[in-house]
């Protein structure tokens, strides 16, 4: 149940929060054909991206830092 609470709480970030808002935004904006399929795939992308390169470096970081240790 911790570990639960946890990750819940990690969701609560503001970086995650934004992401979910753009994301969401645009998924509503290509739903209405108010912004172009091609352009909400472009933005999906670079959103997600960035945060799975972010989680990789964070993971490299830290693996990085038990080995020196």
């Amino acid at each position: 149940m911790n570990k639960l609470t946890t990750k819940l709480t990690n969701l609560i970030e503001v970086k995650k929060i934004i992401a979910i808002l753009v994301i969401s935004v645009f998924c509503y904006l290509s739903a209405t054909e108010v912004v172009a399929k091609e352009q909400f795939t472009t933005v999906a992308i670079m959103i997600v991206s960035f945060y799975f390169g972010q989680s990789t470096v964070k993971g490299a970081v830290k693996e990085t830092n038990k080995e020196q240790e």
